[in-house]
């Protein structure tokens, strides 16, 4: 059940953590708690992510994702949130996930939009209003609706969006990916103005400083399972309104945009994983097919950006 110790609130700064694996590609349980005692001792952060894209979650098993759960809880107890990814095509697996998640005593849900509905689903929005009442009949955790980047064909009109808050009071959150500026500016307002505001996690990690400038009520990235320090220090500049500062960050964290958002874009979680590797909080980096190893030239990449970030071997190094 949800804790009573608190209520979950969607704001600050959200890592969504990695999902390491063994040579033989199993799940490195070991290397996992590492990783989340690692990322979950960065004071300030608000919660953390688990079983989404930055954990690898499409080649992930509903096994592998429920006992991914059952470890964060173990790891993290109270200390730190559990907010858990609802990733999948079928609305009744996704309510079976919603309700394990609460039963383990999870703080929120993710929920991304089913890969399916690129086929034109965006014109059937009685299809997302079904999925999302299937996993709130089986859970009441708030939730954290994914809108992805206009590009993906699985973005949700923003009628849909507002109608999407307006029926299912436990939506807290939008995180917001949809790539367009305009459209993020007016997204963010337009919540903040229903009867029930609802608040906005960026993911645009590729120009967080911006984003988060246009009003967002905190950021939920991938990029925070190496680097959720420098973001938290940006929030609160941003927070503080000191410009001087938040931009002084910024030019930190640009280094490891450029390390890990680069073309291919699909490569940022397996670059992230190189990076705790160089920076010694990660003795492997494994990815599950299709995903590939980058080459040698791409982690020299990583390692020489990192450094342009001020970001070496032993930073935060993980006990």
């Amino acid at each position: 059940m949800m804790s009573e110790k608190r209520q979950f609130v969607a704001t600050g700064v959200i890592p969504a953590c990695l999902m390491p694996f063994s040579a033989d590609l199993a799940v490195d349980e070991g290397a996992y708690r590492r990783h989340l005692r690692d990322v979950g001792s960065v004071e300030g952060i608000s919660g953390m992510t688990i079983n989404g894209h930055a954990a690898e979650v499409h080649a992930l098993t509903i096994e592998e994702q429920f006992r991914a759960i059952v470890v964060t809880k173990d790891v993290l107890q109270d200390r730190v949130p559990t907010i858990v990814g609802i990733y999948t095509n079928s609305s009744l697996e996704a309510a079976r996930i919603a309700a394990y998640a609460e039963h383990e005593g999870a703080d929120a849900l993710l929920v991304f939009p089913p890969d399916f509905m690129t086929l034109g689903g965006h014109l059937r929005p009685e299809m997302i209003y079904e999925h999302l009442r299937r996993i709130t009949d089986a859970s009441g955790l708030p939730i954290i609706l994914f809108q992805y980047p206009l590009a993906s064909n699985l973005a949700y009109p923003l009628p849909t969006l507002l109608e999407l808050c307006r029926r299912f009071p436990s939506i807290v959150a939008i995180k917001d990916q949809c790539g367009d500026g305009n459209l993020h500016e007016r997204q963010i307002r337009e919540l903040k103005a229903l009867d029930r505001p609802v608040n906005t996690l960026t993911t645009h990690s590729a120009w967080l400083l911006g984003s988060l400038a246009l009003g967002c009520d905190g950021l939920l990235s991938g990029a925070g399972s190496v680097i959720a320090d420098l973001q938290v220090a940006l929030f609160r500049a941003v927070q503080a309104n000191d410009l001087k500062t938040a931009r002084a960050i910024n030019d930190r964290i640009y280094p490891t945009v450029r390390a890990f958002y680069d073309a291919p874009l699909l490569d940022m979680h397996n670059r992230m994983k190189e990076a705790l590797v160089i920076l010694g909080r990660l003795d492997e980096a494994h990815v599950r097919p299709p995903l590939m190893k980058p080459g040698v030239a791409e982690i020299e990449k990583v390692r020489g950006l990192l450094a342009k970030a001020g970001l070496s071997a032993g930073y935060r190094k993980v006990a």
